[in-house]
């Protein structure tokens, strides 16, 4: 039996049918919460120490590190990343 493959547009969510605005927006946001998961990973940090640094409560972290996107905006994870001291681009591409 033969599968229909179908190539991937780059952005899972657009794939998935969203509407190409929200598609971008859950994109960047699943790449920031991907960011920040890597983060505490390689820094080795227990939930505590990750909410310390972030300035936010330990279930939050538990909510983050478990991908439970639907519980951050978009700001919020801009503003998780600069009190880690790093700076969020955005980019244009035609």
């Amino acid at each position: 039996m033969k599968k229909k493959m179908t190539k991937s547009s780059g952005n899972v969510f657009l794939d998935l049918g969203f509407d190409p605005a929200e598609a971008a927006v859950l994109q960047m946001r699943s790449n920031l919460m991907s960011d920040l998961r890597l983060y505490i990973e390689k820094h080795k940090l227990t939930q505590a120490e990750a909410a310390k640094r972030l300035g936010i409560s330990q279930s939050r972290v538990s909510d983050l590190v478990r991908g439970k996107w639907d519980k951050f905006s978009l700001e919020m994870l801009i503003t998780l990343e600069a009190r880690l001291g790093r700076t969020i681009r955005v980019e244009f591409a035609a």
